[in-house]
């Protein structure tokens, strides 16, 4: 299984909701929230699409690729998990370094807030994202769905209803 920006941003995040897609429960297309991010990534730069370039190898999607600065740029609607967004463009890097794209930095985009972000990859962090890969296919390849996490986390995610059904969902749990 090749692994996506997605199985790289998911297992930051949780590793049941990275468990869960991987293994084909797929919430994301009943999400509204899913659906507004998507929304935001279409209408934010209108014209992007005209300049960069989109990428599919090795698992990867990079949907703006600025080949003349060599810069992958990635939409975010809030940076509430933004260590996750960096290790994803972070993770694109990587691909693109492993299919001989040198030279290649990050730029993590929040249009809500007005914000960017530079992202690089240093050498400790090739390492790191090594170790992360075979921690997600130990993770996706496990018979056993990995446990649910802290409620508090889930309340926006678009599996909350699947991961907490019948569950008293006042009740803190950690």
């Amino acid at each position: 299984m090749q692994i996506t920006g997605t199985h790289f941003n998911y297992y930051l995040i949780c590793h049941r909701k990275l468990w869960l897609f991987a293994n084909g429960i797929n919430m994301e297309s009943t999400s509204d929230l899913v659906y507004e991010g998507k929304l935001l990534h279409e209408t934010s730069y209108p014209r992007r699409s005209e300049k960069y370039q989109e990428i599919e190898m090795d698992g990867i999607k990079i949907d703006y690729y600025d080949p003349k600065n060599k810069i992958v740029h990635e939409i975010k609607k809030s940076d509430k998990h933004e260590e996750a967004h960096e290790w994803q463009v972070k993770y694109y890097i990587y691909v693109l370094e492993m299919n001989g794209v040198t030279g290649v930095s990050g730029l993590l985009e929040y249009p809500r807030l007005h914000r960017t972000s530079e992202v690089f990859l240093t050498t400790p962090d090739k390492e790191t994202i090594k170790e992360m890969v075979e921690t997600i296919e130990r993770i996706i390849k496990d018979e056993h769905c990995p446990d649910k996490i802290s409620i508090n986390r889930c309340k926006n995610c678009s599996y909350f209803d699947f991961c907490w059904i019948g569950e008293d969902t006042n009740q803190p749990i950690d």
